[in-house]
């Protein structure tokens, strides 16, 4: 695998916030585009959070088990990224299971990534979430290290 489509080398530290403070789904997107745009990955946070919500608005992005994985693909990202929220308490958002979310990770991709990068990723965290233990290993993390071993191990 090269190394652009390694999760852990599009991913850094300062791409996790561990308390999110938005208690609407509408708020924790745009706390994790401002996330993307203080990180020089997206170039206009209002646009990409309208790309996200749309693309919210065409299927459920809530997996179960508290976690969702909003996506898009968006002129406005500047660099393929991923960003991941722990909120404080959980969130309302369509998911399989009808229940709120905790745990986010949210793909920003570029428009010339959208067919492979897009697909190797979501396919890596769809590895990492296919297990159970992983799921409460990233759950109850308490610090950003924590989350990158994680990855890192799948």
């Amino acid at each position: 695998m090269n190394a652009e489509n390694d999760i852990t080398k599009i991913i850094t530290e300062e791409q996790i916030c561990l308390n999110l403070k938005g208690t609407s789904k509408h708020e924790v997107i745009g706390e994790l585009s401002q996330l993307l745009y203080d990180n020089a990955l997206i170039s206009d946070i209002a646009e990409f959070t309208k790309d996200v919500l749309f693309r919210e608005s065409e299927g459920i992005t809530g997996l179960g088990d508290g976690i969702a994985i909003p996506h898009c693909k968006s002129d406005y990202v500047l660099k393929t990224a991923i960003v991941i929220g722990k909120c404080h308490s959980p969130v309302v958002w369509e998911s399989l299971d009808n229940q709120p979310v905790e745990l986010i990770i949210m793909f920003a991709v570029k428009n010339v990534d959208a067919t492979t990068l897009h697909i190797k990723l979501l396919q890596q965290v769809a590895a990492i979430l296919a297990d159970e233990d992983k799921i409460k290993q990233l759950k109850s993390s308490q610090t950003k290290q924590e989350i990158m071993a994680l990855l890192a191990n799948r």
